[in-house]
């Protein structure tokens, strides 16, 4: 900054003394130019035999019929011009004088008439007049000669400051990249780095970038907001923990009264205990209900919170999808009133697919179940199982009823969210689903569009690709009956 102020008061002074020697050289062209036409009417007096009072100005009889040259004229332009220069004036009034006494020579001559007209311009002092003249006009070509080499020089001088300059600021401005690049550039590539950590999850990781500007003031309010989240988190995770733990207590610690409950009904309902009439039989019967929803409601917690803590023991059987499909239909028949029509399609390329088949049976007894909620009497239901992309087979259960808004569908799989018309039920069946699924080394998700239906689907790699994906499972494989 300071350097291009310098600069440009540089430029401004250079400028000034270009100025003032233009206006130099110009001054010098106009003395020089009056000189030559003081000398020319000196010689163009000595030429033609004028005789030119210098009080009266007035010519010689000798050559009236002549015009008059003007060497006052030129004589009192120098004067003019030269004002300022006292050497000048004193060699103008020499001149001046020389001239004075050469037309008195003239005047004396012509008078006498001793001599013929051109025998006036033979003089001396013609010749110190002519040679006064030229010195004047010599040292005024010297002065034009500095002077325009003077105007060189400060263009050579304003030249070289320019390419020093255009040097100097371009190293300033690689300076300037290259601090830019130390102090901006790299310590925002390190804040992305540690932004995309911490969006992986580990809070743990801290900015390193310590400055007194606004980067560093900047790394250190994340850093801030990254330790109360970190310490957020962790009182969250322990929350969660003790609240998974208080579920997966309580679920075992109920599980035994209401097994021991619902076994107490049923003698009850078979008489063991005597005969019931049709009140209390009615009675018992919504007692053994409720009792079966809390039970399964319990051991859907338990089993929960066993795949939560990776001790799930699954089967590892290869899957019969034909065999599947007929149990989980019948199921659903026997235990829905509604008349719906199942379809089936299933391609006969499937890749060979292990997995614990009670399990698999499940999820899609959950999904089926779900789609017969929603579905209206007399629908249709399809199911298909066909080969996906990387060697993995897709099953999908396509129902038509009134679908589910975008922003739910993000929500269905995890814990305690209800989907569409399960008001009154846990929320955690799609929960389960996905533990269960992701176990396997699959994914689930959904497909829907409000009015148009839903298209629950899950993914199960191929025999090959699995046992590669559950190499990172914690699921204890307890069972290899086909392999």
């Amino acid at each position: 900054m300071f350097f291009l102020f310098g600069q440009q008061v540089f430029n401004l002074l250079i400028a000034h003394l270009n100025h003032e020697a233009y206006n130099q050289i110009t001054h010098a062209l106009f003395i020089g130019r009056e000189g030559e036409r003081l000398l020319n009417a000196v010689i163009d007096n000595q030429e033609k035999g004028f005789l030119e009072n210098s009080n009266q100005g007035q010519t010689n009889p000798i050559s009236s019929r002549q015009k008059k040259p003007s060497f006052h004229n030129s004589f009192n332009h120098l004067y003019n011009l030269v004002q300022d220069n006292p050497a000048q004036i004193k060699q103008l009034d020499k001149i001046k004088y020389i001239y004075n006494q050469w037309q008195r020579e003239l005047k004396q001559k012509a008078l006498s008439g001793s001599v013929r007209n051109s025998a006036l311009t033979k003089s001396t002092l013609f010749d110190s007049l002519h040679k006064e003249i030229e010195k004047l006009i010599q040292h005024e070509e010297m002065l034009l000669r500095v002077r325009k080499n003077r105007i060189q020089q400060l263009n050579s001088i304003n030249s070289a400051i320019n390419i020093f300059s255009t040097f100097i600021i371009l190293l300033v401005a690689i300076l300037n990249i290259q601090l830019l690049h130390w102090r901006v550039k790299l310590p925002l590539n390190k804040l992305t780095q540690v932004c995309k950590l911490w969006q992986a999850g580990q809070m743990e990781v801290q900015l390193s970038h310590s400055s007194i500007d606004e980067i560093g003031q900047l790394a250190g309010v994340l850093n801030a907001i990254a330790d109360k989240t970190r310490h957020r988190q962790q009182s969250i995770e322990v929350r969660n923990q003790q609240l998974e733990d208080m579920i997966s207590a309580l679920s075992h610690d109920l599980r035994i009264p209401l097994l021991a409950t619902r076994n107490t009904l049923n003698c009850m309902l078979r008489g063991a205990f005597g005969s019931v009439n049709d009140t209390w039989k009615e009675v018992f019967e919504e007692y053994h209900e409720a009792n079966e929803d809390l039970l399964k409601l319990v051991e859907l917690l338990l089993d929960i919170s066993r795949y939560e803590a990776g001790s799930t023991c699954l089967m590892c059987d290869r899957l019969n999808w034909e065999k599947i499909l007929i149990k989980v239909i019948s199921q659903i028949k026997a235990t829905s009133t509604r008349e719906l029509a199942f379809i089936c399609k299933t391609s006969q390329l499937l890749p060979a697919v292990y997995g614990d088949e009670l399990e698999i049976q499940r999820v899609l007894q959950n999904l089926l179940d779900n789609a017969v909620r929603v579905s209206k009497p007399n629908g249709e239901i399809l199911i298909e199982i066909m080969p996906y992309e990387q060697e993995q087979v897709r099953i999908s259960v396509r129902d038509y009823g009134l679908g589910i808004a975008p922003q739910a569908q993000e929500k269905l799989f995890h814990r305690f969210i209800q989907g569409r018309g399960h008001r009154g039920r846990s929320g955690l069946g799609l929960y389960l689903c996905r533990q269960i699924i992701e176990a396997h080394g699959g994914n689930i998700g959904v497909e829907s569009s409000l009015g148009e239906g839903s298209t629950f689907w899950f993914t199960l790699p191929s025999a090959i690709n699995q046992v590669d994906s559950n190499d990172e499972q914690n699921i204890t494989r307890c069972s290899n009956n086909d392999i």
